[in-house]
C-alpha cells in the first residue's frame, strides 16, 4: 500500500485533465474566430475593390479574345 501512495503522485487526475483540455479547446476555438472574422473582413474587401470602376476598366481592356486566329481555321 505505501508503493501504490509514493507513485501516485506522477498520475494527473480527471478533473485537471478536463481542465486543461477546456482551456486548450477555448484557445483554438478564439484562434478559429479571429480567423473566419479576418476572412469575411478580407472577402468584404475584395469585393469592394473589384467593383471599383478604374479595376473593372483595366481588366475588361486588358482580355483579348485569341480563338479568332489562323490556327483553328475559322474561314
Amino acid at each position: 500500500m505505501l508503493l501504490y501512495t509514493h507513485q501516485s503522485y506522477a498520475l494527473v487526475t480527471t478533473t485537471q485533465l478536463t481542465i486543461v483540455l477546456i482551456i486548450t479547446a477555448s484557445i483554438f476555438a478564439f484562434l478559429i474566430g479571429v480567423a473566419i472574422i479576418k476572412m469575411y473582413r478580407l472577402k468584404a474587401e475584395n469585393k469592394k475593390l473589384s467593383e471599383m470602376s478604374g479595376f473593372k476598366s483595366d481588366v475588361e481592356k486588358s482580355y483579348k479574345d485569341f480563338t479568332d486566329g489562323h490556327l483553328y481555321d475559322n474561314n
